[in-house]
């Protein structure tokens, strides 16, 4: 294992905003509210492309539509679960891929995008359930003075003036000695 933390943009993008967030947000309490607020902000704006898809979906030709919903949906009887639907434009889309149609391909696609949206919304409510949990616990400003000082510790400022100081130090340092595994 690697003791030196990846390189890549992806991770350091991730280190930047996971350090900031603990920098700006240092106290239980505003961690709470700021897991809350993105959990909210998930939730209304994948649940309103969901809406939209679906509106969209609707407003399609009869024909496109059942193309679109697959063999399943031509049966009143048949159980209309978010798996199914998944299940039925996955198998669609294999159907569609051999024809070789565009259009069938990107309805294939809407229709695969509409059931992952079902279920991201789906898990979305289980994480706020359980989230509301974890809202719900208060601990006294001692244990809070805490959470500050590790915040410190855990993500020191970019910008510190002493931090900035020895950055420029160890840039300027030539040879720095390479660590063998």
């Amino acid at each position: 294992m690697p003791d030196e933390p990846c390189q890549c943009p992806d991770c350091q993008r991730f280190y930047r905003e996971h350090d900031r967030l603990i920098r700006e947000c240092p106290t239980l309490r505003q961690q709470q509210e700021l897991n809350w607020a993105a959990l909210q902000s998930f939730r209304t704006l994948a649940g309103r492309v969901l809406e939209d898809l679906q509106k969209h979906q609707a407003a399609a030709p009869p024909a496109q539509r059942q193309a679109e919903s697959g063999p399943a949906s031509r049966d009143p009887e048949a159980p209309r679960s978010r798996d199914a639907a998944a299940a039925g434009s996955a198998g669609a889309g294999s159907a569609t891929a051999d024809a070789g149609s565009g259009g069938d391909r990107s309805s294939d696609a809407l229709q695969q995008a509409i059931a992952d949206l079902e279920n991201i919304n789906a898990h979305l409510f289980s994480i706020e359930a359980l989230m509301e949990r974890v809202f719900d616990v208060r601990v006294p400003e001692e244990v809070e003075q805490k959470f500050r000082e590790l915040a410190g510790e855990l993500a020191p400022d970019p910008l510190n003036a002493d931090r900035l100081r020895l950055n420029r130090l160890l840039h300027q340092t030539p040879d720095l000695p390479e660590r063998n595994p």
